[in-house]
């Protein structure tokens, strides 16, 4: 039975699918070659892409030549990576209990997911269950400090005033660093773990990018559509101010995003968990 942080994220991310594709999903596919590569996802690797969103990474390891699973706990992500990923196999799931036998893939990948998790170590712990013995998991997260690409919607609702509810915090937590996320692999089971930093800079248009949180998306989407007709123009005023004195002369923003990402082989079943 989902706890109330799994429960919010379900509220989250309902009916968000279409809006998360336009925005944010082009951020978080920069890190989708590296988390491949470190999962050793090639020509016939069967692959297990989970919180796929809009198939982003399963169409990625598609181009690979590789087979694809991938699952997301949201019917709306489901039905984007089904068109998206034509040649995967897509179907609803949620971590961490996973409609698969022991041993089934070759890899799985997790991109950007196991913070949207209640519990991380068992969903890694179930991704160990249904990885062949020495097979790879490959896993990224935010880290938690050098990123900006969400400091111009912050900043806008402080220059409006607006006031953060407090959502539910993850009650299984890790450290947002290279130590906490390989540390996090490595309590799950997870052998010969490597973790690291991912950096690059995501070019967006401002609209796109504020179509994002104005479209409901992710916690900063929720504070943003929850205000009044009133309150939601001012932090646009203050937004669209605030990206105008960021923007390049070719009229995009430069958004740095730092990330981590961890990888491990599996070396033995998931049984006694």
């Amino acid at each position: 039975m989902a706890g109330e942080f799994d429960a919010h994220e379900r509220h989250m991310w309902a009916g968000a699918a279409e809006a998360y594709a336009g925005s944010f999903a082009a951020l978080c596919g920069g890190a989708a070659e590296a988390l491949l590569d470190a999962a050793e996802v090639g020509a016939g690797t069967r692959v297990l892409d989970v919180g796929t969103g809009p198939g982003t990474v399963a169409a990625a390891a598609l181009a690979r030549g590789a087979e694809v699973v991938a699952v997301d706990a949201e019917p709306g992500m489901v039905a984007l990576a089904t068109a998206n990923a034509p040649g995967a196999e897509i179907r609803h799931a949620v971590l961490p209990e996973l409609p698969f036998p022991d041993s089934s893939f070759d890899a799985a990948v997790a991109n950007f997911v196991v913070n949207h998790v209640e519990d991380p170590w068992a969903a890694l712990t179930e991704l160990r269950r249904v990885v062949r013995p020495g097979g790879r998991l490959a896993v990224t997260t935010w880290h938690d400090a050098g990123n900006e690409a969400m400091s111009l919607f912050n900043l806008a609702l402080d220059e409006a005033g607006v006031e953060r509810p407090v959502y539910p915090a993850l009650p299984v937590d890790f450290d947002r660093t290279v130590d906490g996320l390989g540390g996090l692999l490595e309590q799950a089971g997870w052998a010969e773990v490597g973790s690291k930093e991912l950096a690059w800079t995501h070019r967006e248009d401002p609209e796109v990018w504020w179509s994002g949180p104005a479209g409901g998306v992710a916690n900063i989407g929720l504070v943003v559509t929850g205000q009044t007709a009133e309150m939601f123009a001012r932090v646009k005023s203050a937004y669209d101010r605030l990206a105008a004195g960021r923007v390049a002369d070719d009229g995009l923003l430069s958004l740095p995003a730092v990330a981590l990402l961890a990888s491990g082989r599996c070396e033995k079943s998931a049984e006694g968990r």
